[in-house]
């Protein structure tokens, strides 16, 4: 199968398109045809080694961690999937090295559901991993009706997710963003706010009581500013700030879940969440795809197609 590795910790001048063995399957695995993944920027992060001191990976590595595809092979006692199934999946595992940049990926039922039917390949490769993001962080805060939730960086991959999902639970929604992209939020259900010095009057304008929640998918001082506006400082969730937990709230790093997965597929298939799918690159080009999205401007999601066509 053609793959894009590392053969060390390295940036995208370091990616390579190789040539590697088809992937053993475990048991309780699936293999996976992939026809697109996903970019995140956990990926690149991941490949600089910069979660070196808690995770172990293996070279050559293939990053990667979110795919849409065809079950083509099970694994001993892995009923929940038959060959030919549509697929999608934040394929993490407990170490960082088969990941979904490649034409097939080994991945455990547990990170896998079926792909919603109103998603295309390249839009449900979009879902699994900020999708989760997003959901996890929701959840961890109990958002629910009648919260108003202050979004970080809400026009990107994890915060275009997160406005939905607190949409779609009857939450109103406060989101940060260039104002090139105010009116993308307003199409999503937020009420969008610039971001920069002073956001925390611009906010109030919209809520002169505060917020009752807080979601950083951002970094910078965006904790600090949430817990001026919030109403219990204790009521704020970060996938960027580890000092967070410090301050009272919390730090999400998404967890594999065919439960929470399936939620967002029917989400999906609902009407009520979108993937908007801002570039795509061929798998070759995936060096090109880490460049656009540490430039840190995208609407939405980068995307590799693999095979969608």
């Amino acid at each position: 199968m053609k793959a894009i590795t590392l053969q060390q910790y390295g940036g995208p001048e370091d990616l390579e398109l190789t040539e590697l063995a088809t992937p053993k399957v475990a048991p309780g695995e699936v293999l996976v045809r992939v026809k697109a993944a996903g970019v995140n920027p956990a990926d690149w992060k991941v490949a600089a080694g910069y979660l070196d001191e808690v995770m172990e990976a293996h070279f050559p590595f293939i990053p990667g961690w979110e795919v849409s595809g065809v079950v083509e092979a099970r694994g001993f006692d892995a009923t929940e999937f038959e060959v030919g199934d549509e697929v999608v999946g934040y394929i993490c595992k407990d170490w960082a090295q088969n990941g979904g940049y490649a034409e097939l990926v080994s991945a455990p039922v547990r990170t896998l559901a079926r792909k919603p039917e109103s998603l295309n390949w390249l839009q449900a490769a979009g879902l699994p991993l900020a999708g989760l993001t997003a959901y996890q962080a929701i959840q961890r805060l109990g958002i629910g009706r009648g919260d108003t939730v202050l979004i970080h960086a809400a026009s990107g991959g994890v915060g275009s997710f997160g406005v939905q999902i607190a949409v779609a639970r009857g939450a109103r929604v406060i989101g940060t963003a260039g104002e090139h992209n105010h009116d993308y939020l307003r199409g999503l259900g937020a009420e969008p706010v610039t971001y920069g010095d002073s956001l925390s009057d611009r906010v109030r304008e919209l809520a002169p009581d505060g917020v009752d929640a807080a979601l950083d998918f951002f970094g910078g001082d965006a904790v600090a500013v949430s817990q001026e506006l919030l109403k219990n400082p204790k009521r704020v969730a970060s996938i960027v700030d580890t000092t967070v937990t410090e301050k009272g709230g919390h730090h999400v790093w998404a967890r594999p879940s065919s439960d929470d997965l399936g939620v967002l597929c029917a989400l999906a298939d609902s009407g009520k969440l979108s993937v908007t799918v801002d570039r795509t690159f061929p798998l070759a080009e995936a060096a090109d795809a880490w460049r656009a999205i540490q430039e840190g401007h995208t609407r939405g999601k980068i995307v590799l197609d693999v095979d969608a066509s």
